[in-house]
């Protein structure tokens, strides 16, 4: 019975997660309407998903630090009603900040579950130091080096690309089918003319769609060596979203499989694949809030911005996979956009505001519901 409970408040926690998660790699994407709503979800997805069983081989040294081992005694972190505490108390607060649209960190949410059944569970006995040095120190850190590389990175783009000469044009939408015209083109004056597709047009009764803010977009017009250079970064930009999916699955995938890991009931491989399945689901049935605010609420994003936030998020969290430290890619993520809002003054800081309230808040939420579930449980 235990056992069969751990393994739907791992499931749970899974589907929490995807449903907050998900988007988060392809949100620049849809922010800057390269892709629509329903095609950046799949590709999302998919990425996510190969992530997820690809950290069966690379990433499995996440799984032992979110297994409770060192920081409480082995005795208690292996027990299952202690499992179900941590997996329950983090998958409710997970939920909860998708319901609101907030963009929070399941990593903060799964630290905050172990250390509330910890402390019910052994009091003081928990491992301060390691929750310190393995845990907090990270994903302290990540978001300020996400906000400088990604500030960085954006800068640099932008400087080589004035340096050498590479033009654009920012261009709005007119007909009922987009048709972009360059700013540039248009006149002050109300007698200015557009050379308009015919088809685009009821010649009986012409009509100009006024866009809202969100369909002005910035185009590179430039060409090498005959290739577009905007489809040249379009491409790059949705080759970046798909790699910081994939990024996101192979580090979140293991934190959650070390909870059914450490029971000793379930083998690893399984594990990872029921906790990818549960992940794509939560992503296809509840993204929507969390990807609202992420693609069009921190900060209005073009193409170049865009590609630089997601080449920062998917460097930072591949490597820290690989090593098996535990970032959070929505703090990297969040980080990375919010320092190319900072480069090119257009990033909204109550948002960002409201978001970093809700990762202080994250981990008490996740304590209290751990430590409730845990006294109820034992």
């Amino acid at each position: 019975m235990l056992v069969a409970m751990l393994l739907f408040g791992t499931i749970f926690l899974a589907y929490t997660n995807g449903a907050n998660d998900n988007f988060k790699g392809v949100a620049t994407l849809y922010g800057s309407n390269i892709l629509g709503y329903k095609t950046a979800l799949t590709l999302a997805s998919i990425t996510t998903f190969i992530g997820s069983i690809s950290a069966i081989f690379l990433a499995q040294g996440l799984v032992a630090s979110f297994s409770g081992k060192g920081l409480l005694p082995q005795d208690i972190a292996g027990t299952t009603h202690f499992l179900i505490a941590v997996g329950f108390g983090a998958g409710i607060t997970v939920l909860l900040a998708t319901r609101l649209g907030f963009p929070i960190s399941t990593t903060h949410a799964l630290v905050g579950g172990l250390l509330g059944a910890g402390i019910m569970a052994v009091g003081s006995d928990v491992n301060f130091n390691r929750l310190g040095g393995a845990f907090f120190f990270p994903l302290l850190t990540s978001p300020f080096i996400a906000f400088a590389l990604g500030a960085s990175v954006y800068w640099f783009f932008t400087r080589t690309r004035k340096a050498m000469g590479m033009t654009k044009e920012s261009c709005i939408c007119i007909g009922e089918q987009k048709q972009f015209v360059p700013v540039s083109t248009l006149s002050n004056t109300a007698s200015t003319s557009i050379a308009l597709n015919p088809d685009m047009m009821n010649p009986m009764n012409p009509t100009i769609v006024l866009a809202d803010g969100s369909d002005c977009v910035d185009l590179y017009t430039d060409r090498v060596w005959g290739i577009s250079i905007q489809k040249l970064l379009d491409l790059a930009h949705v080759l970046s979203g798909a790699a910081v999916s994939f990024a996101r699955g192979l580090n979140d995938t293991p934190k959650i499989a070390g909870l059914l890991v450490a029971a000793q009931a379930f083998d690893i491989r399984f594990g990872m694949f029921t906790i990818a399945i549960g992940m794509a689901i939560g992503g296809i049935l509840n993204a929507g809030r969390v990807a609202e605010t992420m693609s069009k609420k921190i900060t209005e994003i073009n193409h170049g911005q865009g590609f630089s936030a997601n080449l920062v998020t998917a460097f930072l969290v591949i490597v820290a996979s690989k090593f098996g430290v535990p970032v959070s890619t929505t703090h990297v993520s969040v980080g990375s956009i919010f320092g190319i809002g900072m480069v090119s003054k257009n990033q909204n800081a109550g948002v960002v505001r409201n978001i970093i309230l809700s990762w202080f808040i994250t981990l008490p939420v996740a304590m209290t519901f751990s430590a409730l579930i845990y006294w109820f449980a034992s």
